[in-house]
């Protein structure tokens, strides 16, 4: 922060003068404005302001806990000094995600002796560093690291395995095969593994999950009460995680109250996860549960394993039916208020009584729905996406209209087809012309009808009495909705080349447009929202409405939203952009998307941008345009774009942008390339996890993994 005038300091400011003056509040109040402020601006700067503040920013309640993740203009220097200043005082260390920062950074954090958690996912950090840094931190408990090729854990210290051995909660994120630290933590009572292993090397070798086998130590389990895996797409990834579990089926913990994994794809069953799930189905009680849909289809775990106070199941691409759900997991609608978070994303049998001789399109059983609303009042986070909850046309039985009852929702994802109203569909059936995918490019006839632009006239044309609009009224502290079409799926998925062909859109979402999206204005505190695969956007009239009435929202998705030859909704997003001064994530997914002058104009708006990611094939960009935002946003520290331009006209302009803002911007993460471009798989290799994670990759956010997993 810039020094104060003088007469800030001295006391004779103009608010003062005026009666008010910031200095003559309490020092409880002005505790919790600073707490608002970066840790490094409060030490580095604002204490420097005048003695009050001197003493206040130091206060234990500042210093306890130091977040540095997403602190974008923290380098090396701000590290050393602040560390310098107040490492004594600091006992929670989050440098999540600071991957711009060099690996000697690290070696400053010797200097928090008293640390007790500390996380240091997604930086640079060698075994040897490791090694050094926790054999000064005695009092650690909690830690996060990454395991990058050519960990080795043989070079770790006898003083930092004593301090591993005193860890009680470990999340490890893996980049190559391997234990980790995870033999050493001998008194482990959470664990959390991110696999991340490519199939390949950067050099083509096939990798393999066996090269574990001749580590000499073995985790220990005995103290775990929560275990969670979460595996990337590769064969890998699934070998190596079966070799942390071949130690938990030969004796599982006695305390263990949660237990998740989290996988891709084919996971296959083998007779030592069999064993694992039948040892915990006789000796534990859980809390929450998430497993591959391998091991649930067909079987009858779900009616053997005994569950305590759950908060959080995910039954997610599972075939489990409604019935079993009732039966099975929520014991014939019994009381489950504990359950504060339920993922049945892709599930697409979840809310009907049995799935044998059932279509994925058939209409939902409402009685099922109600049961579960009924038995989850308190649910908090609730995922039905990735499949076709249709309603039929029983009054008052309307999925929106069960849904409304769950008055504590923060997060919600549904399906497109899931918020139609049925009266409209019988009323209006779509025409021939709207069932048949357009060709892209191909230009459709809208007809004389005029479409509105606000709030007022849509409410007037489409009835505020509609099911959804009725849902948005009563979810009024809804922070994250995502509407994403049961058949989308994203031009970039993880490993593989970009996807050219996309299915079309569900039947009855053809009606789901403009009026849809403005009853989502209604979400004043939304934060977080995610539209995917709305056929019926024809002018994209709603958006205005969000952008004027949701003041907070910090995260936008778009895709594939109305005719997919013509991007009808530019227009509106622009106009919208010019009142989102609170975005930090922008996400645009579109084919034939034109990123010219007037888009990043109205994009210059949004002051608080710091994420932009634009995917579109056949897409153009404007460089001197892109240039001008870069220059005019001096938050934008990623820029992700990949469209129909060449890897000449890419590569120019991604480095034009890196030469001339990395200086001040040192995490800065640029990435433009050609979407169809073979290559593209190397090039998403070198993301950031951060960012790929985030925001980069498409993908369902709601309930993905419980709440509160790490601190």
């Amino acid at each position: 922060l810039p020094h104060p005038p003088q007469e800030l300091v001295s006391g004779e400011s103009e608010e003062e003068s005026n009666g008010v003056n910031l200095m003559e509040f309490s020092d409880e109040i002005l505790l919790h404005i600073l707490s608002y402020v970066p840790c490094t601006d409060l030490v580095l700067n604002v204490r420097r302001t005048c003695r009050k503040l001197a003493t206040l920013c130091l206060d234990k309640s500042l210093t306890h806990t130091v977040v540095l993740q997403k602190d974008y203009k923290v380098n090396k220097d701000k590290v050393k000094q602040l560390m310098r200043d107040i490492g004594k005082e600091i006992y929670q260390l989050n440098m999540a995600g600071c991957y711009w920062l060099p690996s000697s950074t690290i070696d400053h954090v010797t200097r928090c002796k008293n640390l007790v958690k500390l996380n240091l996912s997604g930086c640079h950090v060698t075994s040897l560093r490791l090694s050094k840094m926790l054999s000064t931190l005695q009092h650690l408990r909690s830690l996060a690291i990454d395991v990058n090729p050519g960990f080795d854990a043989s070079q770790l210290s006898s003083e930092c395995k004593a301090t591993l051995s005193r860890v009680l909660e470990l999340k490890q994120t893996l980049y190559t095969p391997s234990y980790g630290v995870v033999p050493c933590c001998t008194s482990l009572e959470k664990l959390l593994l991110y696999f991340e292993i490519l199939d390949r090397s950067r050099e083509g070798f096939m990798l393999s999950g066996q090269l574990m086998v001749g580590e000499s130590n073995v985790p220990h389990y005995q103290n775990l009460r929560v275990f969670y895996a979460r595996l990337a797409p590769g064969y890998v990834n699934q070998e190596v995680v079966r070799l942390y579990l071949a130690v938990l089926s030969d004796r599982t913990p006695e305390n263990l109250h949660a237990f998740l994994i989290s996988a891709p794809g084919s996971f296959a069953e083998t007779g030592a996860t069999k064993n694992l799930l039948d040892s915990m189905a006789r000796n534990v009680r859980l809390d929450a549960l998430q497993l591959p849909k391998a091991w649930i289809n067909g079987s009858g775990l779900l009616q053997h394993l005994k569950f305590n106070n759950p908060f959080y199941f995910s039954f997610s691409r599972c075939t489990l039916s409604g019935g079993h759900l009732i039966q099975r997991v929520i014991n014939g609608g019994k009381d489950l208020k504990s359950l504060t978070s339920l993922n049945l994303s892709g599930c697409v049998h979840c809310l009907a009584p049995e799935s044998l001789f059932r279509k994925a399109e058939d209409d939902i059983d409402s009685s099922i729905l109600e049961s579960l609303v009924v038995s989850c009042c308190n649910l908090r986070h609730l995922n039905l996406s990735a499949a076709h909850h249709h309603s039929s046309e029983s009054i008052g039985n309307h999925l929106c209209q069960l849904l409304s009852r769950l008055k504590h929702l923060l997060s919600l994802a549904l399906p497109v087809c899931s918020i139609t109203d049925v009266a409209a569909n019988v009323e209006k059936p779509p025409t021939a012309s709207n069932l048949v995918p357009q060709p892209f490019g191909k230009k459709v006839r809208i007809g004389i009808q005029t479409y509105p632009r606000n709030l007022t006239d849509q409410a007037n044309q489409k009835l505020e009495s509609s099911v959804f609009w009725a849902l948005m009224g009563s979810l009024r502290f809804l922070e994250t909705l995502e509407i994403i079409g049961s058949s989308f799926s994203s031009a970039m998925p993880r490993n593989e080349p970009a996807i050219r062909n996309s299915l079309p859109p569900c039947v009855r979402a053809q009606s789901v447009g403009d009026s849809e999206v403005a009853a989502i204005s209604q979400l004043t505190y939304l934060q977080s929202l995610t539209l995917a695969q709305l056929p019926n956007i024809l002018t994209g009239s709603g958006l205005i409405s969000i952008g004027l009435q949701c003041q907070h929202l910090r995260t936008l998705s778009l895709a594939n939203l109305g005719m997919m030859g013509k991007v009808v909704y530019m227009s509106a997003l622009m106009d919208m952009l010019k009142h989102c001064k609170c975005l930090r994530d922008l996400r645009l997914e579109q084919p034939y998307l034109c990123a010219g002058a007037q888009f990043f104009q109205a994009l210059s708006h949004c002051s608080s941008l710091q994420r932009l990611c634009i995917v579109s094939r056949s897409g153009t960009l404007q460089s001197d345009a892109v240039m001008s935002f870069m220059a005019n946003c001096l938050e934008v520290i990623m820029c992700h774009m990949f469209m129909g331009e060449s890897l000449t006209v890419c590569k120019t302009l991604q480095q034009s942008i890196v030469r001339s803002f990395q200086a001040d911007r040192p995490a800065l993460n640029v990435v433009i390339f050609p979407l169809l471009h073979e290559d593209l798989t190397e090039v998403i290799r070198d993301v950031p996890m951060r960012h790929l994670d985030e925001i980069t990759l498409f993908k369902s956010r709601v309930a993905e993994e419980p709440p509160n997993l790490w601190w």
